[in-house]
């Protein structure tokens, strides 16, 4: 096949890169430049896409004797990506870029001018692994190495796009055989640190990078009586699970601590509540999309629910749930502060969690499962508190919550 290898400069692309040469394909090498700031560099572990990851993937591709190209998706970035992540959090939610940049970028924009190119596919680093169907379907399935499974930020690809990816590190290889690899073949990326955080945030501080980009106004935190407790400085900036940075002068009455259990960006408030107010086990999604063919038995109504799993976060647990479409969505509301939200109509999709989950936030994305094959996903837009009167999980964790990255 013709392949053009999304050569991000790490090392689980490079190892890709090389593979799909070995494996007698027609590869061409491609960088993509996604942030325009000139003298972009990586520090350590953070930040991905920048200049010095070029100059990495450029060697790489020379040593493999692939051709190079750098192809500038800045300005489809800022527009899909960027913009999409600041009109979420004015409405109070809590998107997941990497998910946008996989459905736009990567899976979108570029398989879109690959095949226009005459490529037959795009070969990336993920760990994950497509299988074809005895009818020749393709199906999403997980990486062997489940500590770098990277099924679920790939759970918005959909069945013509799967048709043409390329995963040729993801059906066997763990992140430790994949490094020697690539010391094994001299790549200089051998040991370089995988990219964490937001890319276009790198030095972590996202309440400090919104601000520049939303109007913070002061607004009041309430408990979920109504009471008033404090007050906050933009309520975009906290996130269902926060625990960190409310600065409330009041303990709670049983002294434990509180956290964020709700975010309204319309009346600019912040509610807390104790931890068992977290837990929730029904979710609403919106934006639902199928990762090859939607399940057969999967119906309208709850009394045509699946058996599946639902993950939420990219290393969380998966949990045992049943799903059922509902309604179609209406077209969601403008941003009260005119930022295009990215986020067009679709399947509501219903998920009952056999137990209750914490710190779910909306704007993330829910992915199910069925065993290791990936169903699909949806943006999580609605949740309902588990009910009174259960028995909470035993030894759940604190809620970390991604707005305490924001503190």
């Amino acid at each position: 096949m013709r392949v053009l290898a999304a050569m991000s400069g790490g090392v689980d692309s490079a190892v890709a890169a090389a593979r799909a040469a070995d494996a007698g394909h027609e590869v061409v090498g491609v960088h993509l430049a996604l942030n325009r700031m000139p003298g972009t560099l990586r520090t350590g572990s953070r930040g991905c896409c920048t200049i010095e990851d070029s100059r990495d993937a450029a060697r790489v591709a020379g040593m493999i004797g692939i051709p190079f190209y750098v192809w500038d998706f800045s300005e489809r970035f800022k527009e899909d990506v960027v913009d999409d992540f600041i009109a979420e959090y004015s409405q109070g939610r809590t998107p997941n870029p990497c998910m946008r940049c996989n459905e736009r970028i990567k899976f979108a924009a570029l398989l879109d001018r690959a095949l226009a190119l005459g490529f037959d596919a795009v070969a990336t680093g993920h760990y994950a692994e497509v299988v074809r169907t005895p009818a020749g379907s393709p199906e999403l399935h997980r990486g062997h190495d489940m500590n770098k499974d990277q099924s679920y930020v790939l759970g918005v690809l959909t069945g013509p796009q799967l048709e043409h990816c390329l995963f040729p590190i993801g059906a066997s290889a763990a992140k430790a055989e994949v490094r020697a690899e690539a010391a094994e073949r001299g790549f200089p990326v051998a040991s370089k640190p995988d990219s964490y955080d937001i890319c276009f945030i790198p030095d972590g501080d996202t309440k400090a990078w919104l601000a520049d980009k939303i109007p913070m106004r002061p607004g009041l935190i309430r408990d979920e009586d109504g009471a008033v407790l404090g007050e906050h400085e933009g309520a975009m900036s906290f996130t269902v699970g926060q625990r960190r940075g409310l600065s409330l002068e009041r303990p709670a009455v049983d002294g434990r601590p509180r956290y964020v259990t709700g975010v309204d960006a319309r009346s600019n408030t912040v509610t807390v509540g104790g931890r068992a107010a977290l837990f929730v086990d029904a979710l609403t999604g919106i934006r639902t999309s199928w990762c090859g063919e939607p399940p057969a038995d999967l119906g309208r109504g709850e009394g045509a629910a699946i058996e599946c799993e639902v993950q939420i976060r990219a290393h969380s647990e998966p949990v045992p749930a049943r799903a059922w479409l509902g309604a179609c969505e209406s077209e969601p509301p403008a941003s009260e502060f005119d930022v295009p939200a990215v986020r067009p109509a679709g399947q509501l999709l219903h998920v009952r969690t056999a137990e209750p989950l914490t710190g779910v936030a909306p704007g993330q994305t829910m992915v199910l499962y069925r065993g290791t094959r990936v169903l699909g996903q949806a943006t999580i837009d609605r949740t309902a508190r588990w009910e009174e009167g259960g028995a909470a999980p035993a030894q759940q964790p604190e809620p970390a919550g991604a707005g305490a990255a924001l503190d």
